[in-house]
């Protein structure tokens, strides 16, 4: 059994790390409901209630019927800043240091 593929039960998050942040905006297209630019042009993710978690490793976690739109963020982001990781033992399984 392969531990790279989420399964149903297991619960990711997805944070951005602002530092490396382009302001391309790539992630807001792909997925709104998780991830917004703010006025700074800078994307942050979002919280259940829609606001925006502006704290520096600020993570959500993310709605299933949305994951394939967050990973796809995470491979399209210019600036290589979005993590998505398993809540269960914090391992990276889409981003920059994904193993």
């Amino acid at each position: 059994m392969q531990q790279e593929a989420p399964t149903g039960a297991e619960t990711l998050e997805v944070w951005i790390d602002q530092d490396l942040c382009t302001g391309d905006g790539i992630c807001a297209q792909y997925a709104p409901e998780v991830f917004e630019l703010d006025i700074d042009g800078l994307a942050y993710v979002k919280n259940a209630q829609d606001e925006l978690l502006q704290d520096k490793g600020a993570a959500t976690p993310v709605p299933l019927p949305l994951l394939t739109d967050v990973v796809d963020s995470a491979k399209e982001c210019p600036g290589e800043c979005i993590h998505v990781r398993r809540v269960s033992d914090s391992v990276e399984v889409y981003g920059p240091d994904a193993g």
